[in-house]
């Protein structure tokens, strides 16, 4: 079996944000046992305050609390060490990673990102959630992936 063939792409977000949270898209986990978010940062010219992941029973968020465990500077990294923000000494050009067990979360996830300050220069990012261990394959359509066309070889 081919996993990711097995799996929805979510997108959350693409942005450039200076001083400000992002406005993320909620991921829907209904029917999926695991979820992967992979943020992608680009130019960082000032701290980011924030990078976590909370969870809710409804789509609108209403209630949301952080998920222990998954909130960058304090959390612990699978390496045995505190995780840290992307700083702007150290934040261009690199991915983190969210692995989340799905079975006794909430059914609704949101990203939570806050860019730092950059005086004007907005901090460039995007982020997407991988849905697997689908209790039923999705619909081998492009749709049913999450995406907005597919091509395969």
């Amino acid at each position: 079996m081919l996993h990711l063939q097995n799996a929805k792409i979510v997108p959350i977000v693409c942005d450039s944000l200076d001083n400000a949270s992002a406005t993320t898209a909620a991921i829907d986990t209904v029917g999926y046992d695991y979820c992967e978010i992979i943020v992608v940062t680009g130019n960082v010219p000032a701290n980011i305050a924030a990078l976590k992941v909370q969870e809710s029973d409804d789509s609108g968020m209403s209630g949301a609390a952080d998920v222990t465990g998954l909130v960058y500077g304090t959390s612990t990294t699978i390496d045995n060490a505190t995780s840290t923000l992307p700083t702007a000494a150290s934040g261009d050009d690199k991915s983190r990673l969210f692995q989340i067990d799905l079975k006794k979360r909430k059914r609704y996830l949101d990203l939570v990102l806050t860019a730092g300050d950059g005086s004007g220069t907005g901090t460039d990012f995007a982020a997407i959630a991988i849905l697997s261990r689908a209790g039923e394959s999705p619909a081998d359509t492009a749709a049913g992936k999450g995406v907005t066309e597919a091509v395969r070889v």
